[in-house]
C-alpha cells in the first residue's frame, strides 16, 4: 500500500473502476454511431471510444478506470456521465465515488406528468404549502397557501422567485415582522444551492438581478453566510389577517423530484 493511502480510499477507487467498466460494457456501439465490428472481443464500447465521446483524454480516462489515485474535475465527470448515458442516480454515484461529494444540482425542469403529481401532493395538504426548485423559483402551490399569503398566479412568472419576492417587493418586507432574520436565512440557504449549481447562468443572472434592485441583498450576499437549515419559524402579519401569525415551516423533498422542495407552514 502506498504511503498515506488508506484501505478505504483504495476500495473506493476499485468500486469506481468496476462501476465505469460495467457502464461502458452496456453501451451499444451502433446506437453511439460507431461500427459494431467483428473484432470486438468484449461487449460495449472501448475505453478510447468513451474518451472520444466524452471529449476527455484517453490516458486520463484509462487511469481512472484502472483505479489509479488521480483527481478529476467536475467538467470531466459531467462529460463522462453524458458519454456513458448515466441516469441521475448513476451520475450522483459517479461523483460520490470520484469526488466524495454529490454532483452539482441537476438543472432539469419538471415534466408535465411530474408537475401534475406535484400539484396533487400539494392539494392533499390542508395547510399552506408551496414547492420551489433549487434556484428558489416557485413551481406550484395549494389553495391554503393562496388564502394565507396571496395568489402566486397574480405575480409574473419571472418574479415568482423567493429571493426576488423577499428583496424586491415591499409587500413581503412589510408582512414579515422578522424580515431581516428571515432574509438572512434565505440568502444563506440559497448560497449553498448557488455553490452546488457550479456557476450555472440561471443562478448567476438571478444574483445579478436581485443585486441591482436591493442594497440589503448586496450587503448580505457579500457576507458569504451559508446554512443548510431550511426549517424554522416564520412570522407573518398583514391588515387582511389583523394579527401576527406564527408558523413553523417544515420541508419535504419528493423522492421522484429531488430538485424540488415543498415548504409546509404549520401554525404554532
Amino acid at each position: 500500500m502506498a504511503e498515506g493511502e488508506s484501505t478505504g480510499g483504495r476500495d473506493t477507487r476499485r468500486e469506481l473502476a468496476d462501476f465505469l467498466k460495467t457502464r461502458r460494457a452496456r453501451l451499444d456501439p451502433v446506437a453511439a454511431g460507431l461500427p459494431s465490428g467483428r473484432h470486438r472481443r468484449n461487449p460495449g464500447l472501448r475505453r478510447e471510444e468513451i474518451a472520444s465521446l466524452a471529449g476527455v483524454g484517453v490516458s486520463w480516462y484509462t487511469r481512472l478506470e484502472q483505479g489509479k489515485p488521480i483527481q478529476v474535475s467536475t467538467a470531466f465527470l459531467e462529460n463522462l456521465a453524458r458519454a456513458l448515458k448515466l441516469s441521475e442516480a448513476e451520475r450522483a454515484h459517479l461523483f460520490v465515488l470520484a469526488q466524495h461529494r454529490p454532483p452539482p444540482l441537476a438543472r432539469t425542469a419538471p415534466t408535465s406528468e411530474a408537475g401534475a403529481t406535484l400539484q396533487s401532493i400539494l392539494d392533499a395538504i390542508a395547510l399552506p404549502a408551496y414547492a420551489r426548485n433549487s434556484r428558489f423559483d416557485v413551481i406550484a402551490w395549494n389553495n391554503a397557501n393562496t388564502r394565507m399569503f396571496g395568489d402566486f398566479a397574480r405575480i409574473p412568472i419571472a418574479e415568482r422567485n423567493v429571493l426576488w419576492l423577499m428583496f424586491a417587493r415591499v409587500y413581503h418586507r412589510r408582512a414579515m415582522p422578522s424580515w431581516d432574520a428571515d432574509a438572512r436565512a434565505v440568502v444563506a440557504k440559497f448560497r449553498m444551492n448557488f455553490a452546488a449549481a457550479a456557476g450555472a447562468e440561471p443562478f448567476t443572472s438571478l444574483v445579478t438581478r436581485v443585486s441591482e434592485v436591493s442594497g440589503d441583498f448586496r450587503r448580505m450576499w457579500a457576507e458569504h453566510d451559508v446554512s443548510d437549515l431550511g426549517e424554522g419559524v416564520t412570522r407573518f402579519s398583514t391588515p387582511r389577517h389583523g394579527r401576527e401569525i406564527v408558523f413553523r415551516h417544515q420541508l419535504l423533498i419528493p423522492e421522484a423530484l429531488p430538485d424540488l422542495t415543498i415548504t409546509i407552514y404549520i401554525p404554532e
